[in-house]
């Protein structure tokens, strides 16, 4: 069905500019899907790493710049579509402890507009995007999508607001929206602010690697897995107002991924305990581990890159792109 599916297809993609978003554009163009990229305008005309996407791949996207949170310029990147995922947010739990405003305003306003646009243009299907950081320290194990949500930092606190203003769409006017709750994603093009291309970093250009908690423990998934939970659910009939976890069903501690990351680099660097790096202590996410038996049964998603493959190529990615990483804007 896939392939047929897509061959195509009108769809839009807000936040195409950042990790996730550009991979799923670059998927979508491999299934033959005509594709809108929704990017925040920026002085430099940078398109984030749509930049980084094959120069055929940058030639068939159409790129509409803005900001999500005013409307006026919705309009033009919603007109004819088909598919809508939303991607758009502010992602940086640690900068939602500096800037919990911000963070709110933007993530729920962007929301609230997204919404309204898809409900205007008559989509047929609107994909959000959740996070697992909703549910807080997991209070049974796996967690599945029934499992209490427990905002433990305003970054969390601003994505059950999002959630629930789909649910709220999808209740009151029908709207066709699914939401994907996607575990801790991983890969090439990420942030170095995330832990992954954190701990590879300072494994590949120092002697030390430091960190702060290491007993928190971590659902991974590699970002192509992450990607194709997008494809299944958008393409999936029957599911509107739904939400689905995506996520490997293992967990990992932050020490033990240091361990094994340091491994297959290959060095014998030694992991040092940074207290700047803690957070506030309440609002550490001790343990996710996630249950996606509704993906696997509705979907017929899985995973299919095991974690040390998905690390390797990560490393590889990271190492042949050290000049693009600088060092986080904050520490926690």
């Amino acid at each position: 069905m896939t392939a047929e599916f897509w061959k195509g297809r009108r769809c839009l993609v807000t936040g195409a500019a950042g990790f996730i978003g550009s991979h799923l554009v670059e998927r979508l163009l491999d299934l033959g899907a005509e594709v809108t990229a929704f990017v925040r305008y920026n002085a430099a005309g940078s398109r984030g790493l749509l930049d980084r996407l094959p120069l055929q791949d940058q030639q068939r996207l159409r790129v509409v710049s803005g900001d999500l949170c005013h409307g006026d310029c919705l309009d033009e990147a919603f007109e004819g579509q088909e598919v809508v995922f939303h991607l758009a947010a502010i992602i940086a739990i640690p900068f939602s402890y500096m800037r919990p405003e911000q963070v709110v305003e933007n993530n729920v306003t962007a929301m609230l507009r997204v919404l309204a646009a898809a409900r205007r243009h008559g989509v047929a299907r609107l994909v959000t995007t959740s996070s697992s950081e909703v549910y807080g320290t997991a209070q049974r194990v796996p967690i599945d999508e029934n499992h209490p949500l427990e905002a433990q930092s305003p970054y969390a606190a601003s994505k059950i607001a999002c959630d629930k203003l789909a649910q709220a769409y999808h209740l009151s006017y029908g709207l066709p929206v699914v939401t994907l709750r996607p575990f801790n994603t991983y890969g090439p093009r990420q942030s170095a602010r995330a832990i992954i291309p954190t701990i590879i970093t300072q494994a590949l250009t120092r002697k030390q690697v430091f960190l702060g908690a290491m007993h928190p423990t971590r659902d991974l998934n590699f970002v192509t897995d992450t990607v194709e939970g997008f494809i299944r659910i958008a393409q999936t009939p029957g599911i509107e107002g739904r939400t689905f976890n995506i996520g490997s069903g293992e967990e990992i501690s932050i020490g033990d991924l240091a361990d094994r990351i340091i491994r297959l680099v290959g060095g014998k660097v030694p992991v040092i305990f940074d207290a700047t790096r803690i957070r506030p202590e309440a609002s550490e996410v001790t343990r996710l581990v996630c249950d996606a038996t509704r993906a696997r049964n509705e979907l017929g998603w899985k995973p299919a890159v095991g974690l040390d493959e998905g690390l390797q190529r990560t490393i590889d990615w990271v190492g042949q792109n050290l000049g693009s990483y600088r060092p986080a804007e904050y520490n926690i």
